[in-house]
């Protein structure tokens, strides 16, 4: 398929960085989008407008206009592809007006951001069309007005704004006095050279509470305080994009050529003389950090085999590596990422145990469970479940279509609402959101329904030859390299490991625990006969084992 290219900067904000940052980079990123769907760009079709706003319609986007031409009388590509929806245009009519151009002369138009493509096809795509372009559009207008669009920030209380019949107009910040001597305290220590870590345990030694959670301050709740802009009077509107198609919350960063930029000096906090002397100080460790990296000087990056997959039993934090002077050698070890992150109020647990001693035990452990005996178990669960949904499959698939045809039919009634206007369209849009995603959950059930139709053949003689081999290959694994062994554990493991310490006749160490599956080692349509809705099954024993400390 021959593609074509749209890409568009606005310049309705201050600040926008050069044309290499965003209309080169959108065409970049849309040939390699091509490039892995296979397809191949007509480089005379690649349009954009440079330093214009989405508001500017016809003449005034000559880049849109030559496209609009090029569907004339017989376009020579295929499909368009755009970063998203917004890239041709924020006024909602004109930009459904013009989608409705490009497919009515048999172009597909695809948004690489989003992976997915935009039709026009029902009624329920118009309206979805129609009623996101209206929500963008009322979004921009509040963000305008400085009004709230988004959730709490810290420093601040969102407070809600009635009109005369007690009904909720808009919604404003106002300086939280407590929670902005917080920040101001955060601001200044840094501007005195303090790190983020050291602020963050400060914080916890005085027990004050943090934005969310019940943990304690964290290095990375300071660093995202030190580079708020609001903190400044500064608010940058629509940097990222919080949902997706579906309304599911996805988070994908939008190019600064789209951010809105508005002042806001009542909401200062930080003054503009500590502002700068902070992000001075930040500047700084920044360039030493990657004139470090550059010279080799910073100490390389090491994986350890239980970062990230073990955790503290005593406050859920994760198990990360350490290195100390232990016998005048440096000596690596595990402990508690709460604990020297964030100080002994949030977790107590100051244990710290060498990284091969834990290392041993724990593969010792899966080595154990991978064994001929809970294999056939494995394999018997699995049979067993294979027939099972051989038996509910009819019954499973029929209900999965009444289903399919009740959404529908509420989808129909919602847009009949609109249209009759019995309903008012942002009530709607979030209806036809969930409702969509209902959708296309029961169309993935219904796929994979389809899908283990393919296997049914299989019987306990050939998931035993199957997952044999796929165990003897990853037993032999177990150990030679980090990473491989990593990707393997994630593979036998539901959850973390849980490391709880301990202390025995003067001997401490940590005890662990954690659940495992055989079920990711089984290849693609395979492994779905091993889960099920309520969890993994079968699940390999439980792994347990210890290990002393250091002392």
């Amino acid at each position: 398929m021959i593609a074509a290219i749209y890409a568009r900067k606005s310049t309705v904000q201050a600040g926008a960085r050069d044309k290499s940052d965003s209309v080169e980079r959108q065409l970049e990123h849309a040939r390699a989008y091509a490039a892995r769907k296979g397809w191949t760009i007509a480089e005379e079709h690649a349009y954009f407008d440079d330093g214009i706003s989405g508001a500017e319609f016809g003449d005034r986007r000559p880049g849109l206009a030559r496209l609009l031409n090029a569907l004339r009388p017989q376009p020579r590509f295929q499909a368009l592809i755009m970063s998203e929806e917004s890239r041709l245009g924020r006024e909602q009519i004109e930009t459904a007006y013009m989608l409705k151009q490009i497919m009515q002369a048999g172009v597909r138009v695809f948004f690489y951001l989003e992976d997915r493509e935009r039709t026009l096809d029902s009624a329920l795509d118009k309206a979805m069309l129609s009623l996101s372009n209206f929500a963008a559009e009322l979004e921009r207008e509040k963000a305008r007005a400085l009004y709230v669009t988004g959730g709490r920030v810290y420093g601040y209380d969102n407070i809600e704004v009635l009109d005369a019949d007690g009904k909720r107009q808009h919604v404003v910040r106002q300086i939280n006095a407590a929670q902005a001597a917080v920040v101001r305290r955060i601001f200044s220590l840094c501007a005195e050279g303090v790190g983020i870590t050291r602020i963050a345990k400060a914080l916890n030694e005085d027990d004050v509470a943090p934005p969310r959670g019940t943990n304690g301050w964290a290095p990375t709740a300071v660093r995202e305080i030190l580079r708020r802009p609001l903190y400044s009077g500064e608010i940058v509107w629509n940097r990222v994009r919080k949902r997706d198609q579906w309304g599911v919350k996805r988070y994908m960063a939008r190019p600064e050529a789209d951010w809105l930029r508005l002042q806001a000096p009542k909401l200062r906090i930080v003054p503009e003389e500590l502002w700068q002397t902070a992000h001075g100080r930040l500047e700084r460790r920044r360039r030493l950090h990657a004139a470090g990296e550059r010279s080799g000087l910073e100490r390389p990056h090491e994986k350890y085999l239980l970062s990230g997959i073990a955790k503290c039993a005593a406050c859920g934090g994760s198990l990360v590596a350490f290195t100390r002077d232990l016998k005048r050698t440096r000596s690596r070890f595990y402990g508690c990422m709460y604990h020297h992150k964030r100080g002994t109020k949030v977790c107590s647990n100051g244990l710290l145990i060498r990284q091969d001693r834990l290392d041993e035990v724990v593969l010792d452990a899966i080595a154990a469970v991978l064994d001929a005996r809970l294999l056939e178990c494995a394999v018997e669960k699995a049979v067993e479940r294979l027939c099972r949904s051989r038996r509910a499959a009819p019954e499973r698939y029929g209900q999965l279509e009444r289903e399919l045809a009740d959404v529908e039919a509420r989808i129909q009634r919602g847009l009949d609402a609109l249209l009759a206007g019995t309903v008012a369209a942002d009530e709607l849009q979030a209806r036809l959101k969930a409702e969509r995603a209902r959708k296309a959950a029961l169309a993935t059930e219904l796929e994979e329904m389809k899908g283990r139709r393919d296997v049914a053949w299989l019987d306990d003689r050939h998931l035993r030859q199957e997952l044999r081999a796929r165990v003897t290959d990853a037993r032999g694994l177990l150990g030679r390299n980090v990473l491989q062994t990593r990707q393997i554990l994630r593979k036998l493991l539901v959850g973390r490991l849980a490391c709880e310490p301990f202390e025995e006749s003067g001997r401490r160490g940590y005890r662990f625990t954690g659940q495992g599956s055989y079920a990711e080692l089984l290849p693609g349509k395979l492994s779905t006969l091993m889960v099920t809705p309520a969890g993994f099954e079968p699940a390999i024993s439980t792994l347990k084992g210890s290990r002393p400390g250091p002392g």
